[in-house]
């Protein structure tokens, strides 16, 4: 079944804190896994708010990944 999409090709490009230069692509892994990768734009002016912005994205992923397997976001091992 196609999906089917309608939107203006004429929109304004984004500004301001919408303005990511961020390519984002799901490709499938050796087992046939579907992986969301994040790209960046080495000489984009905004580099460091897009770095922050996939670095969060990591951060959010790995959080929601440690609650389904531990039952808690942060975990900290404990010390023998």
């Amino acid at each position: 079944m196609a999906k089917v999409v309608i939107a203006s090709l004429n929109r304004k490009p984004r500004t301001g804190r919408h303005a990511l230069k961020v390519v984002v692509k799901r490709v499938r892994d050796p087992e046939g896994q579907l992986k969301t990768v994040r790209t960046l734009d080495a000489d984009s002016q905004s580099f460091g708010e897009d770095l922050r912005f996939v670095f969060g994205k990591n951060v959010a992923k790995a959080r929601r990944d440690n609650k389904k397997a531990t039952g808690v976001t942060d975990l900290v091992p404990a010390k023998n």
